[in-house]
């Protein structure tokens, strides 16, 4: 067994001492279970939030962009950092409003909202649908990491089902607690190392940074620059707005806001959080800094950028550090994921079959959940091909079909019912399932569209659609709704009157 493994076995298994160490001292209840009893402070918030922004596709994925894709890659911090702002004053709302509805989970949220039980159904199918992707993207990512990183040793598939299983066993035990803790080690690692490579590489190899992309410039211009189709201007644009309003809807960071002990502990965030996205740009680096150094990754391939320069640039005991980073990036983001999509389809569904259930049964049903999300991921990440960031998109062009439904839960407005919000969520999602099946752009449907707008992201067209049904819809039944309520009132009068 090479030095590199034996780091990263050693890493795990420090990640899950952690992970079911978490809940001593504590009696584990579905509150401390999904959301620690709403008793994180600023730090825990902190790692748990940057938790979401860390992953295997900023470890890979985001190298892997701008080795493939150039500068396209950039849309990631600023969408984040713009997600950030939308936060504080966005979020607050949502911890305000849950705290005092006891509310531990997403479905539940747009549930009481609405008041609609149906309403949360469809949430928690869209937000376990939206985290599937999401999922096999830490899941790919750690088999790759630790496949690469083992020098062979361990087969990607085989290094994705230790990783499950290890997750699977502390999510189970301790719940939002064991993503915490583990947390605290994992964004000391990647800070070390993201920041140690991201520094050390352009100048080994270049002298600076300056250097560095002008041997880009002259060997592959064009990744310094956005291309007028495909990834063009519009697509940047696009998909930054919409992946700044998915970033807070996606379930494992709607249930961080509920973990906060406060709305204070969810502004000093806001207004934190920005500055360490910039780290970012430092794997960003190592992915320019391998279109020299390490030339000819086709495809998903490019994903595999870092680590292959690292490993042509380092000893194996670095390349083991490198890994175990890397593997903790995956454990932490899938952790929370795992935990928020069961709590979601406990909430949304098996309450409303089962309202009489105990507090034990729900905590039950819970954690066998997280047993059948785990190998659905699973299943996807053995047979799946696709590469980390479009895995990535096309996650938050799921989610943000929630958007409309959000926005219009901070007021009250004749302009959304439940009815209008679900029939748009339902469009919405059907618009991004059918470009993700089939590939159709505006193109095919208006073949005299500019060139341009053809490169909108599928996920913001879906949102407008949705929009429009949702606002059209809800005007349209808003007296039907009330006549029903009214009618149901006088029902219940009766049955009290008797």
């Amino acid at each position: 067994m090479n030095s590199a493994l034996l780091i990263i076995f050693l890493f795990a298994g420090v990640a899950l001492y952690l992970g079911i160490r978490a809940t001593k001292g504590k009696e584990m209840n579905v509150d401390e279970f999904a959301v620690g009893n709403k008793g994180f402070g600023t730090l825990f918030i902190f790692l748990l939030i940057a938790g979401e922004v860390y992953t295997t596709f900023t470890f890979l994925g985001g190298s892997g962009w701008a080795y493939s894709h150039g500068v396209a890659a950039f849309y990631v911090p600023a969408y984040i950092c713009l997600a950030y702002v939308l936060s504080y004053w966005m979020v607050p709302k949502i911890w305000r409003f849950a705290k005092d509805n006891d509310i531990i989970s997403q479905p539940a949220y747009f549930s009481a909202k609405y008041k609609s039980p149906v309403l949360g159904i469809v949430v928690s199918l869209l937000g376990t649908v939206a985290l599937i992707p999401y999922i096999v993207i830490q899941l790919k990512g750690l088999g790759i990491i630790v496949g690469e990183a083992s020098y062979g040793a361990i087969s990607p598939v085989m290094a994705s089902a230790i990783g499950a299983v290890i997750i699977t066993i502390y999510v189970t035990i301790s719940g939002i607690h064991g993503s915490a803790w583990t947390a605290v080690m994992k964004d000391i690692m990647i800070l070390l190392v993201i920041i140690f490579l991201g520094l050390y590489i352009p100048i080994h190899y270049f002298g600076g940074f300056k250097p560095m992309f002008e041997a880009v410039q002259a060997v592959k211009p064009e990744a310094l620059t956005l291309p007028s189709e495909g990834f063009s201007l519009v697509w940047f644009i696009s998909t930054i707005i919409l992946n700044a309003f998915g970033f807070y809807l996606l379930p494992q960071s709607f249930s961080v806001i509920l973990s906060a002990d406060g709305e204070k502990v969810l502004k000093k965030n806001a207004i934190t959080l920005p500055i360490y996205t910039i780290l970012l740009l430092f794997a960003f680096f190592i992915g320019f800094a391998a279109i020299i150094q390490v030339p000819g990754l086709q495809g998903a391939d490019g994903d595999l950028s870092l680590l292959r320069l690292v490993m042509n640039t380092f000893d194996p005991w670095v390349v083991g550090i490198v890994g175990a980073a890397g593997l903790l990036t995956a454990l932490v983001p899938a952790s929370v994921m795992l935990m928020s999509a069961s709590i979601g389809l406990m909430t949304g569904i098996y309450r409303l079959i089962k309202p009489d259930a105990t507090d034990r049964q729900q905590l039950r049903v819970s954690k066998g959940l997280v047993f059948v999300i785990i190998a659905i991921a699973f299943a996807f990440t053995v047979s799946g091909g696709e590469a980390l960031a479009l895995l990535n998109i096309m996650s938050y062009s799921l989610i943000t079909q929630l958007v409309p439904g959000l926005l219009f839960s901070f007021t009250r407005s004749k302009f959304m019912n439940k009815v209008g919000a679900m029939t748009g969520i339902i469009a919405g999602t059907g618009m991004v399932l059918l470009n993700a099946i089939t590939g159709m752009k505006l193109a095919d449907i208006f073949p005299n569209i500019p060139a341009y707008l053809n490169d909108l992201n599928t996920g913001m067209i879906a949102l407008a659609v949705n929009f429009v049904i949702a606002i059209a819809v809800s005007l349209a039944t808003n007296n039907l709704i009330e006549k029903s309520g009214e009618k149901m009132l006088r029902s219940q009068k009766a049955l009290n009157a008797d």
